[in-house]
């Protein structure tokens, strides 16, 4: 799975196809948004922030694109079901599923309420769950489909500061490489795209420090937002940014105890120490 990107086949073109996006009104999700709207695909966003929604449906319309909000909550499974049912009325089945949305909390595991964790567990590792549950069948009926999974660096890896995080982020790993392997096993032609990012300038990690900028830098949210849309549209298996991420797999294989000096030295146990966040208490991804 860790290997270097994997094509699947022909490049897939957005034109016309149904692509729904959770947490998409803001932060990477809405970048995403945009530009494949401006690529002919049929948008479909689902959060809980209505102004974010309000001002990007009017972006991409004034733009000369489509797209279609609804207010949900991925942290509830029911409201998962009903809303993804309302979609497929209306729509038809969803070609490309990308499950973007996600919070961070960025506080000592301590420190982090009971409804906190449940809360970040839900958002960030449950609702893919049901998410996939609610449009696999569609794609299946079709043998056509694409799932794309927004996790992060730190789902390879854990960092302090991000213990509920880390471990929400490793479970979106670990079903997107069982559900690949499976839908292979199947013979299915549904694709799967695994992101892997460091840390994004998008504000929802603001005050986020890394030591060795030119090894490890913050991204930019707008290559990044590129970068996904270039990936998916090649059918990559895999989107870890940066290269470097890479160092992490050979590293594995010294002793704990040399891994974790290595994780101080480079300063990723140390990336939370100053972390704001958003301003606002929804700290929505990505």
């Amino acid at each position: 799975m860790f290997g270097s990107y994997s094509k699947l086949s022909a490049m897939t073109s957005f034109s016309g196809k149904n692509v729904l996006i959770t947490g998409g009104a803001s932060g990477i999700g809405r970048l995403v948004a945009k530009q494949i709207a401006r690529e002919g695909g049929h948008i479909i966003v689902w959060d809980i922030n209505d102004e974010g929604l309000q001002k990007l449906t009017d972006e991409i319309v004034g733009d000369g694109g489509q797209i279609n909000t609804y207010n949900c909550d991925v942290s509830n499974r029911k409201s998962i079901y009903s809303v993804a049912n309302r979609v497929k009325k209306k729509f038809g089945e969803v070609d490309i599923l990308i499950n973007n949305a996600g919070i961070v909390s960025g506080q000592p595991f301590l420190e982090c309420s009971d409804e906190q964790i449940e809360r970040t567990m839900q958002i960030n590792a449950m609702a893919m769950f049901w998410t996939v549950k609610a449009f696999l069948p569609g794609m299946i009926a079709v043998n056509s489909g694409h799932i794309v999974t927004i996790a992060s660096a730190g789902g390879l890896v854990g960092i302090s500061r991000l213990v509920d995080y880390s471990a929400g982020k490793f479970a979106a790993v670990g079903f997107t490489e069982a559900l690949r392997v499976e839908l292979k096993k199947q013979n299915s032609k549904i694709k799967t795209t695994l992101v892997c990012p460091y840390f994004i300038n998008t504000g929802m990690f603001r005050g986020v420090k890394t030591r060795f900028s030119w090894l490890l830098p913050i991204l930019d949210e707008d290559a990044v937002a590129r970068r996904i849309v270039r990936a998916v549209g090649k059918n990559k298996q895999q989107l870890i940014m940066p290269l470097s991420i890479y160092l992490l797999f050979p590293l594995r294989l010294l002793p704990t105890s040399l891994f974790d000096w290595f994780l101080s030295f480079l300063g990723i146990n140390n990336t939370m120490d100053q972390f704001a966040g958003r301003e606002r208490d929804d700290r929505r991804e990505t």
